[in-house]
């Protein structure tokens, strides 16, 4: 089991476990931007900078093209839905545990307790 493969949903979730990638694609989401644009906020080199999208590219998150010297970064919206599918397949799932806890809870409320 250590030695699987990541899946698409693991390159995502780690892609995204990092603030300075979570502030790309908040930026990203505005529309796409050039790889100096994208590098402008933050204190780090542009090397730096292409290691994170290179972690954003190779999770589907975002795609890029270059067009002569300029290389622009846009956000591939579709891919989060992915993640969302799999947190809301376990918010249905705990949901659902949660019902089942609160009707078993209503349920033995109304029957006598043993005294100790």
């Amino acid at each position: 089991m250590l030695n699987q493969q990541p899946t698409n949903l693991d390159l995502m979730f780690q892609a995204l476990a990092d603030p300075t990638r979570r502030a790309m694609i908040d930026r990203l989401s505005r529309g796409p931007a050039s790889v100096s644009e994208l590098a402008k906020p933050f204190d780090m080199s542009l090397p730096a900078v292409v290691q994170h999208l290179a972690a954003l590219e190779n999770s589907g998150l975002v795609s890029s093209q270059k067009v002569g010297r300029v290389r622009t970064v846009q956000m591939q919206p579709e891919a989060l839905s992915l993640a969302e599918q799999w947190l809301n397949d376990r918010r249905t799932m705990w949901v659902k545990r949660l019902d089942r806890l609160g009707d078993f809870l209503a349920e033995t409320a109304d029957e006598p307790q043993p005294k100790a």
